[in-house]
């Protein structure tokens, strides 16, 4: 027993180290590309070849200023409150609300838990995730839902918006126009940035402020093309057909790699879901043979590494087959 303890605490040593040795090269990496992003934005590789920076270079470096904070759409949404997750789901609860919410679900899980006979390590798992995990959860997906659909819709949003616009519609009108004729998150959206701009902000500033609350890259090229337009008088509805031609674009390629990698996702199901099988198929075939997983403390601690390693394998294929277009 004493050996079995040793050797299960070395391992999570192990673990914690594998885990913080992935962790720190991912965020190296995230931060290498933003600054390679921000560089070129800046112009800072022609600066250097010269002495004095042209007008050019100086445009560019005062307008990557002002698009510096919204220049990654994954940390402002890693940075965004708990009132403006829940502005991004779509909801109209309160943060007050939302964590009385949280508080019920808290109570709620580990009562279940605790009429189910279960012990008091369960229970305090039950409320831990009852009060932290399954509402946060739920909200991410709502998120995730909403961000989906948006996206869905936003490129014909956009040319609708150039129609207007090519028609002599101003900019504003047009923006009520798309809010009013859609529905869901693409009218949500947009009638707020013409409500914004009804008391008095301006579009390239409300415009951020939809970025912020979508927190998606094709959004933040919509934001970036329309505070370039406001600093270099182009015409918008060449921009914004341009824009809508890239955002098919990419919504085409991220289907075609989400086609390619359907088989590896088969695969990493079917191995994740495997074990799991083979347990249940082996209890209803020899109980007694497979019960010292659950009652010997010695297989309870067995049964716990395995499924701690099989979720790390999982997590390890599931960012493996993660692409990101």
């Amino acid at each position: 027993m004493d050996n079995t303890i040793v050797i299960t605490v070395v391992a999570l040593l192990l673990v914690l180290v594998v885990t913080g040795m992935i962790a720190f090269m991912v965020s190296s990496a995230k931060s290498a590309q933003k600054k390679r992003m921000m560089t070129v934005i800046r112009g800072e590789h022609v600066a250097d070849n010269g002495k004095k920076k042209n007008p050019e270079v100086a445009r560019r470096e005062a307008l990557a200023r002002k698009l510096k904070d919204n220049a990654d759409p994954e940390q402002e949404a890693r940075k965004a409150t708990l009132s403006m997750k829940l502005m991004q789901a779509g909801l109209t609860m309160s943060p007050k609300q939302f964590w009385l919410c949280s508080v019920i679900l808290g109570i709620v899980c580990p009562f279940i838990a605790y009429l189910a006979g279960k012990g008091l390590l369960v229970i305090i798992f039950a409320a831990i995730i009852g009060f932290m995990g399954l509402p946060r959860y739920i909200l991410k997906r709502l998120i995730k839902r909403r961000q989906k659909k948006f996206l869905s819709e936003l490129a014909d949003a956009l040319e609708a918006m150039t129609r207007l616009l090519r028609a002599g519609m101003p900019v504003s009108e047009a923006i009520k126009m798309v809010g009013r004729e859609y529905q869901g998150p693409i009218g949500d959206e947009m009638g707020r940035i013409f409500d914004q701009q009804k008391i008095g902000v301006s579009l390239p500033e409300a415009v951020q402020d939809c970025a912020r609350r979508m927190p998606l890259a094709e959004v933040q090229m919509f934001a970036t093309a329309v505070t370039i337009q406001s600093q270099t008088g182009s015409s918008l509805s060449e921009i914004l057909e341009g824009l809508a031609k890239v955002i098919r674009a990419r919504f085409r390629l991220r289907r075609k790699v989400q086609a390619l990698s359907s088989e590896a996702k088969s695969s990493a199901m079917i191995i994740g879901a495997l074990p799991v099988f083979v347990a249940t198929a082996m209890y209803f075939i020899n109980p007694d043979y497979i019960g010292l997983l659950f009652y010997d403390p010695t297989g309870k601690w067995l049964l716990g590494g395995a499924i701690f390693w099989m979720l790390c394998g999982i997590l390890c294929m599931k960012q493996m087959i993660n692409f990101k277009v």
